[in-house]
């Protein structure tokens, strides 16, 4: 079985209102690249979709790029949504928010 390669954070910042991470691409075969997964307050306290941006011109619809842009939203959520009773939603409930109010 192949083993899954870390991230490597180079920038973390999360707060109530959405942030983002940005990891290196480097070993994951994309030597000197980056990808950010990011989200925007909504207003009212809701957060929208998480997104994900890179530095490869192009990289959505490469699979191997999607499946890693989904690992790092998938991450961040767990950093952005606490579990608790009253601030708990579930990944999918929030890819189905807009990713901007504007």
């Amino acid at each position: 079985m192949k083993k899954q390669k870390e991230f490597v954070i180079l920038r973390q910042k999360v707060s109530s209102r959405g942030g983002g991470v940005e990891i290196d691409l480097t070993n994951q075969g994309f030597k000197g690249q980056k990808m950010t997964a990011y989200q925007n307050y909504l207003g009212g306290g809701l957060l929208g979709a998480i997104d994900n941006d890179c530095t490869i011109t192009n990289w959505d619809g490469n699979p191997k790029l999607e499946a890693i842009a989904m690992k790092l939203r998938q991450y961040f959520h767990g950093l952005t949504n606490p579990d608790t009773e009253w601030e708990s939603a579930e990944y999918e409930e929030i890819q189905l928010r807009p990713k901007s109010a504007y």
